[in-house]
């Protein structure tokens, strides 16, 4: 296990920033998830940390040790690719023993780590075959287990789970966060699914624009967002907002509810005309607009099913926030601020 820091991590392509000046923690034994869009800097911070880049200004910590310098081979971490990077000639075995022979060990050596990798991802069965016999799921074991028999002190993962479908995706997801919790080793996960990001990691890093938005556990990113970007990139749907003045006003959508199954006497009363609804069996998605708002404001909110409630669309009803549920944001910048809504 390793503490890994990013400080002050500049990474320029000719002009673009695609890392502006990171600072950044993993724990030891932590699950991070760096969380955001296509191009938002996540990978190539990624790249940074394993020495597949140089930065351009600002140094990679390792377990203390500055390693800015140093080439991927002499960290010790293990990097897992959302390809899951397989050699297609050789067999399964020789996959995940191929770091291994590759810096010398001895052959007993390697068969005794190769057998307890492949234990630890139950892929005993699968050692004599080759890559195409394996299904996408049985590929990324391979892979995890191809990164483990280095016993690195870091793993880094880049969306190796984007390849499989949403069944196997779930599944894996779960035996991912248990092998990682036994082998206790400091991860670093790369993802824009933000379904993966709350799900996996112990804090998430929610990245846009190659910086930080804001880094906190699921319960904080999601409860209390930073900023205008952090409430609408997590959630689905997302956090809705609405214009007030030199503010955003903003609530998620299972907050808004009608105001006759709203118990709360501390609430806030939009007037909402509805404009469509969504039946999705658990929930329902209702569409609108907060009637008389000056722009139009949009919103959603979410229903459980169980709520019996009769609304129909075309109508105007009396929905209703807890203020405690009501977060605002600076217009101008994005951040959050105190107060509460007007």
């Amino acid at each position: 296990m390793a503490i890994v820091e990013t400080r002050r991590v500049t990474k320029l392509f000719d002009e673009v920033r695609a890392v502006d000046s990171i600072d950044l923690v993993a724990r030891e034994g932590e699950f991070l998830v760096l969380l955001g869009p296509s191009g938002c800097g996540k990978t190539t911070l990624m790249r940074l940390i394993a020495g597949l880049e140089r930065p351009t200004s600002g140094d990679i910590v390792i377990d203390g040790n500055i390693v800015t310098g140093l080439p991927p081979r002499a960290r010790n971490v293990a990097m897992v690719f959302q390809s899951y990077a397989l050699y297609p000639h050789l067999t399964v075995a020789k996959n995940i023993s191929f770091p291994l022979r590759a810096v010398g060990m001895p052959r007993e050596a390697i068969r005794k780590k190769v057998a307890w990798a492949a234990q630890i991802f139950g892929i005993q069965g699968f050692l004599d075959r080759k890559p195409r016999q394996l299904s996408g799921g049985e590929r990324q074991r391979v892979a995890l287990a191809r990164a483990v028999v280095r016993e690195p002190v870091v793993f880094l993962l880049d969306e190796p789970l984007s390849n499989l479908d949403a069944k196997l995706r779930n599944s894996a997801r779960d035996e991912l966060k248990q092998f990682q919790r036994s082998l206790g080793t400091t991860t670093i996960y790369v993802t824009h699914d933000q379904a993966e990001a709350m799900g996996l990691g112990d804090r998430i890093a929610v990245l846009n624009q190659g910086r930080v938005h804001q880094i906190g556990t699921p319960h904080e990113i999601y409860g209390s967002p930073a900023d205008t970007f952090a409430a609408t990139f997590i959630g689905s749907p997302p956090m809705n907002l609405i214009e007030d003045g030199k503010t955003w006003i903003g609530f998620r959508p299972e907050a808004f509810l009608p105001k006759e199954v709203e118990p709360d006497d501390d609430i806030v009363d939009f007037p909402f005309r509805i404009t469509r609804i969504e039946y999705l069996g658990a929930d329902r998605l209702v569409y609108g607009v907060i009637d008389g708002r000056t722009p139009e404001a949009h919103v959603i909110s979410k229903i459980p099913s169980n709520v019996r409630t009769h609304i129909d669309a075309g109508e105007v009803y009396d929905f209703v926030v807890r203020r405690l549920d009501i977060a605002c944001f600076d217009k101008e910048s994005g951040r959050r601020i105190d107060g509460g809504a007007t």
